[in-house]
């Protein structure tokens, strides 16, 4: 005897649906699509001047709990990273790219 159709909640079909497309796309997809959406909402809904503040908020109550030196400590990690995965030559060229980009706040240099 087959079993009687049972209706799906909201909650219940959009999860089965969201883990259809994650199936599809992978984890990837839901962090560019939370990334590009954040970021137009944010912008519209607080504007950039709200960013700043949370950010110096954030860093004033980090460096309380962790003391000044922790961001030297992160720096020179993740410069020896960096010096790592790209050589020892990579902040010298980047150095020099960054020298002679055109001075406008909004437009990155392209690092190759």
């Amino acid at each position: 005897m087959a079993q009687p159709h049972k209706e799906m909640t909201v909650s219940e079909a959009g999860k089965k649906g969201g883990e259809a497309v994650k199936a599809k796309y992978g984890q990837e997809h839901y962090v560019a699509m939370g990334k590009k959406g954040g970021a137009a909402a944010g912008k519209v809904r607080h504007g950039t001047d709200f960013y700043s503040k949370i950010g110096k908020a954030g860093g004033a109550a980090v460096k309380a709990k962790f003391g000044p030196d922790f961001y030297r400590q992160i720096g020179k990690t993740g410069g020896d990273l960096v010096k790592k995965m790209h050589g020892p030559d990579f902040f010298r060229r980047i150095g020099k790219i960054g020298g002679d980009a055109p001075k406008h706040p909004r437009r990155p240099c392209q690092i190759n």
